[in-house]
């Protein structure tokens, strides 16, 4: 099978600064899911979309050379912490997943909010990631090795 690039330099230098853009602003909903639409779910599928897109720019081997993640450790990542959260109320002796927030005086931020709400909604984050990663970097993998067992 005859594989073919395209000269895809516009591909590639805008994909350089879309990324990101889609990524600040996948963080920016984590940050405000908890007050406002967004969370954890929403910019875990925007922040997989902009590693979607460098793949689809660039390749598997090159991404894996220059970002090498492993999205099941971030699976596990995120299953820990959301699965901690909810332990969290247990060991306060509170209902399961109760919300506390508080204001506190950061350095360089000032007064700020955090919210336990903001620790679930990273673990949610980190584990859609993960999964949508996942699943398609196994569907790329498996159609490439088809394609290499075709050509010979």
């Amino acid at each position: 099978m005859m594989h073919s690039r395209s000269n895809d330099l516009i591909l590639k230098t805008t994909t350089n600064i879309i990324v990101f853009v889609i990524l600040a602003f996948s963080i920016n909903m984590l940050f405000s899911g908890h007050n406002a639409p967004g969370g954890g779910f929403i910019g875990g599928l925007m922040g997989a979309g902009a590693f979607l897109l460098l793949y689809v720019s660039y390749g598997l081997q090159p991404v894996h050379r220059i970002l090498p993640i492993n999205f099941t450790h971030m699976i596990a990542a995120g299953l820990m912490i959301a699965i901690l959260t909810g332990a969290g109320s247990f060991v306060l002796g509170v209902p399961f997943l109760s919300h506390s927030f508080g204001y506190f005086q950061l350095p360089l931020l000032g007064k700020t909010e955090l919210a336990t709400a903001m620790l679930f909604d990273l673990g949610v984050y980190l584990t859609v990631i993960g999964v949508t990663m996942t699943i398609i970097l196994s569907i790329a993998e498996d159609k490439i090795e088809k394609e290499v067992g075709e050509g010979n």
